[in-house]
């Protein structure tokens, strides 16, 4: 990987690690603040609607201005939110800075595809894009049971410092070795948003909402679900989650070989079907000791 995909890689893998951690320090989380496993839920949630309300809003609000610097304000508002949240000094704090860390999640991914397109080679456009989203992958596979081991053994602020951590060499790395680039882009904010009057874009919206609901809704409580009712130790949640991980290493890596095999709404479905499956099995097999 070259250096210029390699800073945007580092920026998914910081957004990947923060998402995912608070599932797995959940438990830790509760017991620190005082509050109930439910109620720490909502800080999963707030950080989601944070990526719905910023992705629309940060992308059109940003289509004029050159990508760099966009990509580095991005990281400096993820990376500063991420800091905060490690000295949250209770719940509601914990609870906004959690939304504010959400909103440039899907504006980094989505500007930064666009760059990584415009940074390769004509006919590599998807490999460097799929480069930018390793950082995502390694984020489920190594980072967060790394995180969750640490948040566990030296305490959940722990894990948002190293988020922050990373957040901040990305800005540096994206400094050093993005060159400038101009997407020659005339659209407005006006113009962007038009795409939401489409019965295609909720169409899309719809789906994947309802298709990973069932996902997130098992994976946001994997903590408490492993050792409350699979009867697990709280010190395996590190390894879990690093099954888990692997699991959708290897789900991203036959879901990209079936979308080109086979028409993407065919690939689609067979991959939802099998989800609702595994979900199904996860209901049966939950209390098997």
């Amino acid at each position: 990987m070259n250096k210029k995909l390699f800073s945007l890689a580092l920026g998914g893998l910081a957004i990947g690690t923060t998402e995912f951690i608070i599932m797995g320090l959940m438990q830790d989380v509760a017991t620190s603040l005082q509050i109930s496993i439910p109620k720490a839920g909502y800080l999963i949630s707030a950080y989601a609607i944070g990526v719905i309300v910023g992705a629309p809003l940060l992308v059109a609000a940003s289509v004029k201005y050159n990508p760099k610097k966009v990509l580095i304000a991005l990281m400096g508002l993820f990376t500063l939110f991420n800091g905060l949240s490690a000295f949250a000094p209770d719940y509601n704090t914990l609870l906004i800075a959690r939304f504010f860390s959400g909103l440039p999640h899907g504006a980094f991914f989505g500007i930064g595809a666009v760059v990584a397109s415009k940074l390769a080679k004509e006919g590599k456009q998807a490999q460097a894009i799929s480069m930018m989203f390793a950082g995502l992958t390694i984020a489920n596979l190594l980072m967060v049971p790394l995180v969750t081991y640490l948040g566990h053994e030296f305490g959940w602020r722990l894990a948002f410092i190293i988020v922050a951590l990373i957040g901040l060499v990305t800005i540096l790395f994206i400094k050093m070795w993005l060159p400038p680039i101009n997407l020659n882009t005339q659209s407005s904010i006006k113009d962007e948003l038009k795409f939401f009057k489409t019965p295609k874009a909720w169409l899309i919206i719809f789906i994947t909402a309802i298709g990973f609901g069932g996902l997130f809704a098992w994976f946001s409580y994997i903590s408490p679900l492993m050792t409350h009712v699979s009867g697990f130790s709280t010190k395996s949640v590190s390894y879990i989650m690093l099954v888990a991980g692997a699991g959708m290493v290897v789900g991203n890596f036959i879901g990209g070989i079936m979308a080109d095999k086979m028409k993407p709404e065919k690939a689609s479905a067979i991959l939802f079907i099998s989800l609702v499956v595994a979900l199904i099995g996860v209901f049966f097999f939950l209390t098997i000791r």
